[in-house]
């Protein structure tokens, strides 16, 4: 039972943040390029390359801690889903230069922040 109980925690405190998150970048940027869900992206797998560092190469944590972060936290405040949406949706409307651009910059700059990630978290003492 306590599995279910880290990963309903984690995916709780997720999609606060996403949704924190989300609203606050598009406050400040707008919404002609989904700002929010691409700072989600890049920003979840930055997260998901320094805690997967952290939790299976650098410490001997209970494992529960990968129920709560990655699979909970990690797996609800990140947003392919709303990703693909908003690119089908640009599609849609006939913005293909922001549909290609949301596709290329988030595998891009996505895979860039889990590397850079993974790197940090290697790094810390």
């Amino acid at each position: 039972m306590i599995k279910y109980i880290m990963v309903g925690l984690g995916g709780f405190l997720g999609a606060v943040a996403r949704f924190w998150l989300g609203g606050y970048v598009y406050e400040r940027m707008g919404t002609r390029f989904p700002y929010g869900t691409f700072v989600i992206n890049c920003s979840g797998c930055f997260a998901i390359g320094f805690i997967m560092a952290i939790l299976g190469e650098r410490t001997h944590l209970n494992p529960n801690w990968r129920l709560l972060i990655p699979i909970g936290f990690i797996g609800a405040y990140t947003t392919f889903s709303a990703f693909e949406y908003e690119t089908m949706m640009a599609m849609r409307d006939g913005a293909l230069l922001i549909a290609f651009l949301n596709v290329v910059l988030s595998v891009i700059v996505g895979f860039a922040c889990v590397w850079t990630g993974t790197v940090c978290g290697r790094v810390i003492p």
